[in-house]
C-alpha cells in the first residue's frame, strides 16, 4: 500500500474515512486506504468499526501490518472484496495512545537536552500507561521528581508537535533522528523518513500517532523505577486523569 494511503501517518486526528475492500480472507480485510493504526513501534493498534454500504457493521478488534499491507481483523462477520466501507476509529483509545506516545517523546527530548550522559533505548505503550528504558548508569530513583518537573514544565509551554517527511539523504544528515541501532538500520533502508518534531526541543524518526501540542498531553507522572542493570533503568509513565480529551 502506498504510504500516502496510510492515513494515520499524515493525520492523527482523522476519526473516519471511506475505502474499498481490496482483499479478504478468514483473518480479516485489507482496504484501499486506512486510518487504523497497526501495532508497531511500541504503540498498540486502533480499534473501531467498519460500516459497509450493504448495511453491515463490524468491529475492528486488531490491526496488523503485513509487509506493505494493513490487515483489519473483524469480529462478528465478514466483508467481501469490492465492498465500499466507512471506517470509524475508537477515538478515546486512539487519543489516549496519542497523548502517551507524545509524552514519551517529550521525556526523551528533555533527557537528550538536559542529561548528556543518558538516552532512551526503548519504550512500550499500554492500556494504563507507558514504560521506557534508559541507558543512564548513574540514575537514581531520587532523581525522578526533578526529571518529572522538567518534563511537565516543557509540556506547559505548549510546544507544537508536527510531522514531516524527509528523503533518506536529508534524514541521514541528522544523526539524532535514529538513536538506536535498529532505528539506524531501518533508516538506511527507507526512501522517505517520517519525522515527528516537538518544535524547539526534539525530532526523531517515528511512525506513531501524536497530539498536535504538548499541552494536550496533560500532567506526566514518572513512577515505578526499576534498576535492570548498570546501563538499563526502566521507568513507568502515567498521565494524570485530569488531562482532557481534545475535541479536534
Amino acid at each position: 500500500m502506498p504510504f500516502e494511503n496510510l492515513l494515520y501517518l499524515h493525520d492523527s486526528y482523522l476519526r473516519s474515512f471511506s475505502a474499498e475492500v481490496v482483499a479478504e480472507d478468514a483473518s480479516g480485510v485489507v482496504l484501499s486506504k486506512t486510518a487504523f493504526y497497526p501495532t508497531g513501534g511500541g504503540q498498540p493498534h486502533d480499534t473501531g468499526v467498519l460500516r459497509s454500504t450493504s448495511g453491515s457493521s463490524l468491529r475492528v478488534i486488531d490491526v496488523v501490518k503485513m509487509g506493505d499491507e494493513v490487515l483489519h481483523v473483524l469480529e462478528g462477520g465478514a466483508l467481501q472484496r469490492g465492498e465500499q466501507v466507512t471506517g470509524e476509529i475508537d477515538w478515546e483509545r486512539r487519543y489516549k495512545f496519542m497523548r502517551l506516545h507524545s509524552a514519551v517523546h517529550l521525556v526523551d527530548g528533555v533527557i537528550m537536552r538536559d542529561y548528556k550522559e543518558a538516552f532512551l533505548t526503548g519504550s512500550n505503550i499500554g492500556e494504563e500507561g507507558a514504560r521506557f528504558d534508559l541507558d543512564w548508569p548513574d540514575l537514581r530513583k531520587e532523581q525522578l521528581p526533578e526529571l518529572e518537573e522538567r518534563v511537565n514544565q516543557e509540556a506547559l509551554k505548549g510546544r507544537q508537535i508536527r510531522v514531516k517527511f524527509l528523503s533518506r539523504d536529508e534524514a541521514s544528515a541528522l544523526p539524532s533522528l535514529a538513536r538506536t541501532k535498529p532505528g539506524q538500520e531501518l533508516l538506511s533502508q527507507l526512501d522517505w523518513v517520517r519525522v515527528v518534531e516537538i518544535v524547539g526541543l526534539d525530532e526523531q524518526m517515528d511512525g506513531g500517532t501524536h497530539v498536535a501540542n504538548t499541552k494536550e498531553i496533560g500532567e506526566i507522572r514518572l513512577l515505578g523505577f526499576e534498576n535492570k542493570g548498570r546501563h538499563n533503568k526502566r521507568i513507568e509513565l502515567r498521565l494524570n486523569p485530569r488531562g482532557k480529551l481534545c475535541s479536534a
